[in-house]
């Protein structure tokens, strides 16, 4: 089994009525059908997901080979559900007993019995790109972190939480465009770190009010800054200067990884172009507030999010461009 079960909650109620509690707080359409879905009919149900969740996976998925979509929205809808049934539950025992659910569910998808319109959609990319079920189990295991871990004591220990909710995406898109080797799964790792710590930096004062503070805690301590500091929202003379040094360990971060650009098929490469460029704006935005993301959250406009797709493009038709330098624009 991918994870371990819940046999009852704190309030002794049992697994089967945790169950229910999560699916309850969550879209109906989540639920289990009442009949497994056909192939195609789960492709719309995980499309349509993607579609109206996530404006940058939309964004990228225009540069992505036809063929190549249904698996990325299948890639997507398992990850978007996933994440939900950590992130959107707030009572925790419900939370892990429906991680455990679908944990057992992802089971049964390798098993060739899938049920839900995600797995019935997996299944095919699964089958078609030979995924292994370790980038898939490992998110499970960062979600189910994510209910009992609030505080990281130093960067290793932050890495260590990316490892499991960062880094298999990464590895999945890799998989999914028949990229894989360990030296891209190395710098893919790299460039999904850093944009999750980009996203953590971002959200210092969203995560604070869950009571989840990323920040290393021996970073915090040795800049002079507590969880007072965040709880107060006044962005101290300690509070930048550690937040100046976390933005500049995560631009390393993505600049290890940028050399993946240049080593994958051009479709990619223009996906990879965007999402590094995407993450180092957060990291740019961070600094044109003077570090200070207590008073308000930064965030990239529209207008830099358009010009950030056509370099992009620009990137596929004058490769020189790219991020990754010539090898970006090897031919697919």
């Amino acid at each position: 089994m991918t994870t371990a079960g819940v046999e009852s909650g704190n309030d002794g109620s049992s697994r089967t009525e945790l169950i229910e509690r999560g699916w309850a707080a969550l879209p109906a359409s989540y639920r289990m059908p009442a009949t497994t879905p056909t192939l195609a009919e789960a492709n719309a149900w995980c499309k349509q997901l993607a579609d109206s969740h996530y404006e940058n996976f939309h964004v990228a998925s225009w540069f992505l080979p036809k063929a190549l979509r249904p698996h990325f929205h299948a890639i997507y809808a398992y990850c978007r559900v996933s994440d939900d049934l950590g992130d959107e539950v707030a009572d925790r025992s419900a939370a892990l007993a429906l991680l455990d659910f679908w944990g057992q569910e992802l089971d049964a998808c390798y098993e060739g019995r899938a049920r839900h319109p995600v797995f019935v959609a997996l299944a095919e990319t699964i089958r078609a790109c030979s995924i292994p079920k370790e980038p898939f189990a490992n998110l499970l295991i960062a979600f189910r972190q994510d209910q009992t871990v609030t505080r990281f004591a130093s960067m290793q220990d932050v890495l260590g939480y990316c490892h499991y909710s960062a880094n298999p995406v990464g590895r999945l898109v890799l998989y999914a465009c028949g990229e894989q080797s360990e030296e891209k799964f190395r710098l893919s790792d790299a460039t999904c770190s850093a944009l999750q710590l980009a996203n953590f930096w971002q959200d210092i004062r969203v995560d604070f009010q869950k009571d989840r503070v990323y920040l290393p805690q021996d970073d915090m301590s040795r800049f002079g800054v507590s969880d007072e500091t965040i709880a107060q929202g006044v962005a101290t003379e300690e509070f930048r200067a550690l937040l100046c040094h976390e933005v500049g360990f995560a631009r390393e971060l993505f600049e290890a990884g940028l050399p993946l650009i240049g080593m994958v098929n051009r479709d990619l490469a223009l996906d990879l172009d965007l999402f590094s460029r995407g993450g180092l704006e957060i990291l740019r935005a961070i600094e044109n507030q003077d570090f200070d993301v207590l008073r308000a959250r930064p965030s990239i406009s529209k207008r830099t999010k358009l010009g950030l797709a056509l370099r992009a493009v620009s990137g596929k038709l004058l490769p020189f461009f790219a991020l990754g330098g010539h090898a970006a624009g090897k031919a697919a």
